[in-house]
């Protein structure tokens, strides 16, 4: 049996809403699984490569082994195939994609015993924090958090004319490393900072006033101390907010920054922002995304090879 998995890429926070934020957008990562009788085989092809591991230390194959070992069934031989879209260290959630991809991959070797709860939880347990899954998983844009043991999730509406830009530029940064620079505390003026503008962010979006979720992106609680490891982002901010995007905050932990505008005012944004990377002297190349309403989809393949949602 063999099956085929495609994850959105997403970027997290937004802003303010730091571990907490999440968006699918429409770029994926494509997974294949393949059982054999024995052994392991890797083909790693696309985004990233090279910086890939085609060992058992491959995160998605420890992805697959743990939805195995807690369903406690047997290993089997595997045989998988990775084709990433999705740049690797850039922000965008390319781990996200390899533990969902994953899980979500084996739950359907195993006959989905899982549901998309279920896998969530799992996703959670191996990434640390669940706003980069949540939105890989269930698509759209997505505010979660754990509550004690368990992760509770909601989706949000996805205002139908917001256009994503994403820059991205040309030096790896890995999330570990932007969180090393993180302070352990903030001041009491920053905490109401941002408790203002995400409550404000989330509202605009509920409602799509896209306008004011623009101007809600902006972080005091990280983007400030992670901003030192990326040089012209500041002024890459500033080009894309002058050349037309309502607003601009760090996609996840970076080095990518992401830009909302309305449908039709994007096309400026992105040269403007990878001019200004340039002038810092970082080579940088920009997409136009839309966001990903369905999250991760699952290809039977040897069926029909139809797209299938996650149920929940």
């Amino acid at each position: 049996m063999a099956v085929k998995v495609r994850v959105p890429a997403t970027t997290a926070n937004l802003g303010p809403g730091f571990d907490s934020l999440g968006m699918a957008l429409q770029l994926y990562n494509e997974i294949e699984l393949e059982i054999m009788d024995q052994g392991l085989q890797f083909e790693v092809t696309g985004a990233g490569a090279d910086m890939i591991p085609a060992t058992s230390e491959n995160v998605i194959y420890k992805a697959v082994q743990y939805v195995f070992d807690q369903l406690g069934r047997r290993r089997p031989g595997l045989k998988l195939r990775a084709h990433n879209a999705v740049p690797v260290t850039r922000g965008l959630g390319s781990s996200a994609t390899a533990i969902v991809g994953g899980l979500a991959a084996a739950n359907e070797l195993c006959g989905r015993p899982l549901s998309a709860d279920d896998l969530l939880e799992l996703a959670v347990a191996m990434e640390g924090h669940p706003d980069n899954v949540a939105a890989a998983l269930f698509g759209g844009i997505v505010v979660s958090g754990k509550t004690g043991e368990k992760t509770r999730y909601v989706k949000l509406p996805v205002p139908q004319d917001l256009v994503c830009v994403v820059v991205v530029p040309e030096v790896p940064l890995a999330t570990k490393d932007s969180r090393k620079v993180l302070p352990t505390s903030v001041p009491f003026s920053d905490a109401v900072h941002n408790v203002n503008r995400v409550g404000l962010l989330v509202g605009a979006l509920a409602t799509g006033d896209l306008e004011t979720a623009g101007a809600a992106m902006d972080d005091v609680l990280h983007e400030p101390y992670r901003m030192s490891l990326i040089p012209g982002m500041d002024a890459a901010a500033d080009a894309g907010r002058k050349a037309g995007a309502l607003g601009v905050a760090l996609s996840g932990s970076g080095p990518s920054l992401i830009a909302f505008c309305r449908a039709g005012d994007e096309e400026p944004v992105g040269p403007a922002m990878t001019q200004a990377w340039a002038g810092a002297g970082l080579a940088a190349h920009s997409m136009v995304l839309r966001p990903d309403l369905r999250g991760a989809q699952v290809i039977d393949i040897d069926a029909s090879a139809s797209l299938q949602p996650l149920t929940r």
